[in-house]
């Protein structure tokens, strides 16, 4: 075999393995792809000065977060919970901090707000929409913002699970909570309380999915031991909220859901803003 014919057959040979390599490099890409792996966005971690911490009420499976400015050690909860508040007022001792709001997403049906015993335990102001009907220190209207140290929350008005539904979103940490509008993989009913599957959507697609997809979305509940979610999921994998608008209304009008245990009870008292069924101790 000559010289010439030698390098000619090592070039193919080279050549060969190049083609092999990239098309296996290529399905590697295209089955990654499929998974979602690709297109899964960056992950923006929370800044030195902001603290999260994410509580849960086993009754209720009631997710409540409190927040702080590291540096001035002003704090908000989200979403606290009657029979947990003196935990949390504990908690919020133990960390040095100053609890200014105790926040809720909306006039929960399945158990008491803690905002009101906080009040008391704290000296915190309590705060809901206004369009709630509930009564509190301070209420909200989309566009208001609530600001601990130097971390502001916007407000978003999503009605549908209820008609006094909020979102808050904190876009320097790019996280939204959302109570029950969206929950992971899931949704808020929509069958009492002013509730409306038409708006829930619409003002999700339209002020929640429109965020940025690597935001974090932290809802008021889950049943399965999920603790968040994101734009990016929601926006894929959500079985209700991935269909059509007629589709959805069709799947909410049709859940034949049991009237909920506690809805008798925790709506007065969380008209009161959680003061109707204070414990007496």
């Amino acid at each position: 075999m000559g010289p010439s014919l030698l390098s000619a057959l090592r070039r193919l040979s080279t050549q060969q393995r190049n083609t092999t390599s990239t098309i296996l490099s290529s399905n590697h890409i295209r089955s990654l792809s499929s998974l979602g792996i690709m297109s899964l966005p960056e992950r923006q971690p929370f800044s030195p000065d902001f603290f999260f911490r994410q509580l849960f009420d086993g009754e209720s499976s009631t997710y409540s977060y409190l927040l702080a400015d590291l540096k001035n050690g002003e704090a908000v909860i989200i979403d606290p919970v009657l029979e947990q508040a003196k935990r949390d007022a504990q908690l919020v001792k133990d960390l040095g901090f100053h609890l200014k709001y105790a926040i809720n997403t909306h006039m929960h049906a399945d158990h008491i707000t803690g905002s009101g015993w906080l009040r008391k335990l704290t000296g915190c102001q309590s705060v809901i929409a206004t369009a709630s009907g509930a009564k509190a220190d301070r209420h909200l209207k989309e566009g208001d913002r609530i600001e601990f140290g130097t971390h502001v929350i916007d407000t978003l008005a999503t009605p549908g699970h209820t008609n006094g539904c909020m979102s808050y979103v904190i876009k320097d940490q790019a996280c939204i909570f959302t109570g029950d509008t969206i929950l992971i993989r899931g949704c808020g009913r929509t069958d009492f309380q002013e509730g409306s599957p038409r708006n829930l959507y619409e003002n999700v697609h339209s002020k929640i999915f429109t965020l940025p997809e690597n935001f974090r979305i932290y809802p008021a509940h889950d049943y399965k031991g999920q603790l968040e979610s994101s734009v990016w999921e929601e926006k894929r994998y959500n079985p209700r909220l991935t269909k059509n608008l007629e589709e959805f209304v069709k799947i909410m009008d049709n859940l034949n859901l049991p009237y909920p245990k506690k809805i008798d009870v925790s709506v007065p008292a969380n008209k009161e803003c959680g003061v109707y069924d204070i414990p007496k101790e």
